[in-house]
């Protein structure tokens, strides 16, 4: 149910995007990625994760780029949301992209 839930939150999204950042599309999107992130991992360790000292500033911006697009200012809340995604996310990007790169020297 989580990953689907975060594979329809991501379609949205992007779809969202797509049309020109409707509001309601990146919204419901927005819902559906943070719901399925807390079926995935549990509630407890979504919120250890977003509310840790170090990545507090990342989790506002993210948190706080939802809110305004649910208050329907989809760019500025989109443009915060990748901040904050991008902060929160920053060290896992090495260990993916090491994944993505050893998956090309496969004989």
């Amino acid at each position: 149910i989580g990953v689907g839930l975060v594979g329809f939150g991501l379609f949205f999204v992007l779809f969202g995007m797509l049309l020109y950042f409707d509001s309601v599309l990146l919204a419901f999107g927005n819902i559906l990625f943070l719901s399925g992130l807390v079926f995935i991992i549990g509630f407890r360790r979504t919120f250890t994760f977003f509310f840790q000292r170090p990545k507090l500033k990342g989790s506002s911006f993210f948190f706080g780029g939802v809110l305004i697009v649910l208050m329907r200012w989809p760019l500025l809340g989109m443009l915060l949301e990748a901040y904050g995604f991008i902060t929160l996310f920053s060290g896992f990007f090495p260990v993916a992209f090491g994944f993505l790169g050893s998956l090309v020297n496969i004989p």
